[in-house]
């Protein structure tokens, strides 16, 4: 049985909690690219948050990692935003400890969305050779996992843990892959902070609820 320490860990590790009616913040309180205004209904979590829970999660990696050395593995185009903050404040927690963490980020770009549905094919665009991986400890960053990881481990990596800022409450999902856990939402489409819907609203800094307008808008 676990102890009421082990499981309060477990839970903090799942992330935030955002439950399904969970109305978001009014657009009028927050800045935001103006073009946008009628594309997206509400801001759902803003960027001050999404930092915050980020710099957790550093901490997490820090504690878990024995290594003095991780090779972070950032899934494009979603995740850039997320890994490089990710590893900026592990830099960061580093310099301020007897402990740094040396990171090497390398890339990858994954596409399995079709306007606002996920695909069944995963296309892996660029080199899919990722024998730089052998042997190391890797941190994923992405939400494309259970293919991704699938891949990953025919290169033999010494350890894989996975860094996801978002996971969504929907059934046939490997939640339970996802080690470090931004925020747990319902099954809405979100945009902003590099996430897209058709190579639009990346440059939003706050996660954002797409409208229909905006769904209609840029759909291909």
């Amino acid at each position: 049985m676990s102890s009421p320490k082990q499981m309060d860990d477990a839970k903090v590790k799942r992330g935030i909690v955002i439950q399904d009616d969970w109305p978001g913040y009014h657009l009028d309180l927050f800045t935001y690219p103006e073009h946008y205004h009628d594309d997206i209904e509400n801001v759902y979590i803003p960027h001050g948050v999404i930092m915050n829970r980020v710099e957790r999660l550093a901490r997490y990696v820090m504690e878990d990692f024995e290594d003095s050395k991780i090779m972070v593995l950032c899934v494009l185009k979603g995740g850039y935003k997320f890994c490089a903050d990710l590893v900026e404040s592990i830099k960061v927690l580093g310099r301020s400890s007897s402990r740094y963490l040396e990171t090497r980020v390398e890339f990858i770009r994954l596409k399995s969305y079709l306007n606002d549905q996920s695909t069944e094919d995963l296309h892996i665009i660029g080199s899919s050779d990722l024998s730089f991986l052998r042997g190391k400890a890797i941190v994923d960053t992405g939400k494309t996992m259970k293919a991704l990881l699938k891949h990953v481990e025919t290169f033999e990596p010494k350890m894989v843990k996975v860094a996801g800022l978002l996971v969504k409450r929907v059934s046939n999902v490997a939640e339970s892959l996802t080690d470090y856990v931004g925020f747990e939402i319902p099954n809405r489409f979100v945009v902003g902070y590099a996430l897209d819907y058709n190579e639009y609203f990346r440059d939003l800094n706050h996660i954002c609820v797409i409208s229909k307008s905006g769904k209609m808008k840029y759909k291909i």
